[in-house]
């Protein structure tokens, strides 16, 4: 008896409180965004007044209706149902993974010990050449048949490829000029980006025949310059430069050896060492250093051209750091004349 007199008084009491009291509590984000909004209407009203005052051409005021605030109640409502579905389905759905971004591969290119089957397959380097257009020398590169297509093995790939790595930061450690060639479209990019890395040179159109076995004639008037072990240019020493033989690269990559059967012979007859990009239809003995990969993906030449890039980079910082040591790790030049100042002796310059 006592218990239902006092279910029945809390009952009645809780029955007689307002049914908004009820539902404030639902709108306590929305009581600010309302005032703020009534308070930005006000200050309209008011800029409105001081401008009638002024201007002979008076302004239609803001109709209060049309920019007022909807029901506060309603609002919490839906607030807190949305709220309360978040809750309940935000953890539904999947995760999107990052995504292949082309300017990656230029901007921050991968390093040789960053090289994985997984980056070769989608860089689509094991595509190669129909059946009927292979070389039998790439036989020890194929993997199999497919469609009639050859599958190139990327384990040879990232294997060679890491060696040509070596042989690039090799080069570039002791101070050699490497010269990256891609005449293809759309290469230019990346072998520009590549000789920047490792400090070298670049060719992106046609090979000019005979700029290695008759370079005196062909480049004879190109400008040379002598540096030190840290790269910086000696002046007073041009004299020494004049009647010297154009400079003959110690080491050319090639990206795309079909176009480039000139070049690649003229660093044969030179005794150059080459690494080319050979796909099943080219042959593996017209480079040195062969990179067995598909030669017609852009995004393949891309990734090639950015890991031999990073490796000739690598070579550099070595070479500079030895310099700091007080280590030189190239041969200098010796028969240099200083030049000769007013007192008739010969001073280094500064």
């Amino acid at each position: 008896m006592i218990t239902r007199k006092l279910a029945l008084r809390h009952g009645r009491r809780a029955l007689a409180i307002p049914r908004t009291s009820c539902k404030r509590f639902l709108a306590t984000e929305t009581d600010s965004i309302e005032h703020s909004l009534s308070q930005s209407l006000q200050e309209t009203h008011s800029i409105e007044s001081q401008v009638n005052s002024v201007s002979p051409k008076p302004i239609s005021p803001i109709n209060p209706e049309s920019h007022s605030t909807s029901n506060t109640d309603g609002v919490a409502e839906a607030y807190h149902i949305f709220k309360s579905q978040q809750s309940t389905t935000g953890h539904l759905g999947t995760t999107i993974a990052p995504h292949y971004q082309p300017h990656t591969l230029l901007t921050n290119p991968p390093s040789p010990s960053s090289v994985t089957l997984n980056l070769l397959l989608a860089s689509q380097a094991h595509l190669g050449h129909s059946t009927s257009l292979w070389n039998p020398a790439n036989a020890p590169y194929i993997f199999g048949i497919r469609q009639g297509i050859h599958i190139i093995s990327l384990d040879v790939t990232a294997a060679y490829l890491r060696r040509a790595a070596k042989i690039v930061s090799g080069v570039a450690e002791r101070g050699g000029l490497i010269l990256f060639v891609g005449t293809r479209p759309n290469q230019d990019r990346c072998v520009v980006n590549a000789a920047k890395l490792a400090g070298g040179c670049h060719l992106f159109e046609r090979w000019i025949p005979g700029s290695i076995t008759n370079g005196q004639q062909i480049l004879g008037n190109c400008k040379m310059k002598v540096v030190d072990e840290f790269d910086q240019e000696i002046e007073g020493l041009k004299e020494n430069l004049v009647d010297r033989a154009s400079l003959k690269p110690d080491l050319v990559v090639c990206l795309n050896p079909l176009e480039n059967y000139v070049l690649l012979r003229e660093c044969g007859q030179n005794n150059i060492p080459t690494v080319g990009v050979i796909d099943t239809d080219a042959n593996p003995i017209w480079v040195t250093y062969p990179i067995p990969a598909n030669d017609d993906s852009l995004r393949c030449i891309h990734v090639i051209a950015g890991v031999l890039g990073k490796a000739g980079e690598e070579g550099q910082k070595k070479r500079l750091e030895a310099a700091k040591r007080g280590e030189i790790t190239f041969t200098p030049v010796t028969n240099l004349v200083w030049p000769v100042s007013s007192t008739g002796n010969q001073v280094p310059a500064a």
